[in-house]
């Protein structure tokens, strides 16, 4: 019998600059399917709107906070690119405003499609139906984006299993 080879959901996070949430959410996310041993299933990459901070490390910060959670954000800033809308299978978007971006960006009605809001993957409701930019805030707002992505994360991938990846249309 002949083994059917996996295929890969490949997923882009996306924020304003690709400096707190969107390299946070792909940190937090390449964790996830690490431990659930799922990591040959996933190609996960974050990027930007804008190309203000393209070529750094993600703000210093987040990194703080991530790792005291075990989160180590290593992605370098970059903007979104058009081969992104058809390398990936699906593409997340942190607010209305990124969300927005994207679908100005996005080449073709196909690629629309792979556009969602990361809100669509929160278990809890904490009163915001996006994922806030800490980067004017104080602690407390780097710590709500990493409570609001673990959360996330989690579902997203449980939706992925239990939908079959159906929730994506994966593609070679």
């Amino acid at each position: 019998m002949e083994q059917q080879e996996l295929k890969k959901y490949k997923i882009l996070f996306v924020c304003l600059g690709n400096i707190c949430r969107s390299p946070s959410a792909e940190a937090v996310m390449k964790h996830v399917v690490e431990q659930r041993g799922l990591s040959h299933l996933f190609e996960i990459d974050s990027a930007g709107i804008l190309s203000y901070h393209q070529g750094e490390p993600a703000d210093q910060r987040m990194q703080q906070h991530a790792r005291k959670r075990g989160f180590e954000l290593t992605s370098i800033s970059r903007p979104v690119k058009t081969d992104d809308f058809w390398h990936f299978d699906l593409i997340i978007g942190m607010d209305d405003g990124n969300i927005r971006d994207l679908y100005i960006r996005t080449p073709d009605v196909e690629s629309s499609r792979k556009v969602v809001r990361m809100s669509r993957f929160f278990r809890t409701d904490r009163g915001y139906d996006h994922v806030p930019d800490p980067y004017y805030g104080g602690a407390q707002g780097f710590e709500l984006v990493l409570d609001m992505l673990q959360e996330a994360c989690e579902e997203l991938v449980d939706q992925l299993l239990a939908d079959n990846g159906e929730l994506i249309e994966k593609r070679d």
